[in-house]
């Protein structure tokens, strides 16, 4: 069985699916802003939502930081840059890849 994890690499600018400890795919993403930075640390996916609407794009997973998620994004130019309120933004095909393959409870690791 799967041990998937998650860590946001946000020098990187990078989101990278784990089993156990082994990269199995990377993504680009957008980041927080100057004012408000995704928030450096250890949470886990606490649900999901299809279509949440708006700057979300097509998928919304929270994080058990409240108002904080993996989700997609209306604006597909936006992903490689620091343009968020702190989510970690994913082109919306990516974000659907990766909500089908992580359950809820995945760990998710944000770091600098």
């Amino acid at each position: 069985m799967p041990n998937y994890r998650i860590i946001t690499d946000l020098s990187q600018r990078m989101l990278y699916l784990l089993d156990n400890d082994t990269v199995i795919r990377g993504f680009p993403v957008g980041i927080g802003k100057m004012l408000s930075v995704s928030p450096v640390g250890e949470y886990t996916i606490i649900n999901k939502q299809k279509n949440p609407g708006g700057p979300f794009g097509v998928f919304w997973m929270g994080l058990s930081k409240p108002h904080y998620g993996i989700h997609g994004t209306n604006d597909p130019s936006s992903i490689g840059k620091k343009v968020s309120h702190g989510c970690i933004r994913m082109y919306n095909e990516d974000v659907l890849a990766l909500a089908a393959t992580v359950p809820i409870g995945t760990r998710v690791t944000i770091r600098e």
